[in-house]
């Protein structure tokens, strides 16, 4: 069975725009969070959840299965959110777009900085990127339409 195939870049940049928040809280984080871990529970994934708010965390969450590497993975991938301010998938899937590697040509420390799916912008209407939210624990292009399928359910509720 082949890896799940990384949506388009014009596909990444839609997603971002569509799941643009009206306000995130720290009770929207708790919610968001909650709804992850239910659809990691359902589906038996393995995975470590982290929501950001600014310096702050404000949820997390470690499934069975997951490990301290999950971790190592989400401080990495949110990095590139922070930095990038917008979704690790679509970071990486722009340097293979160019016929490079983000590695190869981010000249970041890649002990710090990973784009690889998962990590996604909290991004408010009129106030842009103020936070992140990312799984970890799964292949990175179902970490990242874990979030995408995530922030779909929360802005419909």
């Amino acid at each position: 069975m082949s890896a799940p195939v990384a949506p388009e870049i014009a596909e990444l940049e839609k997603q971002e725009r569509r799941l643009t928040l009206p306000r995130f809280t720290h009770d929207d984080a708790w919610a968001l969070g909650t709804l992850l871990v239910e659809l990691a529970r359902e589906r038996g994934a393995p995975v470590a959840v982290d929501i950001r708010r600014g310096g702050q965390q404000l949820f997390h969450a470690a499934l069975p299965g997951s490990t301290p590497d999950n971790d190592a993975w989400i401080e990495r991938k949110r990095r590139v959110v922070e930095r990038y301010g917008c979704s690790s998938l679509l970071v990486g899937s722009r340097f293979r777009a160019k016929g490079t590697t983000f590695e190869e040509s981010s000249r970041l420390d890649p002990d710090a900085y990973a784009a690889h799916g998962g990590a996604f912008p909290i991004a408010v209407t009129d106030a842009g990127v103020i936070g992140t939210v990312v799984v970890s624990g799964l292949p990175q292009v179902e970490d990242h339409k874990m979030v995408v399928e995530a922030l779909e359910k929360f802005l419909a509720a």
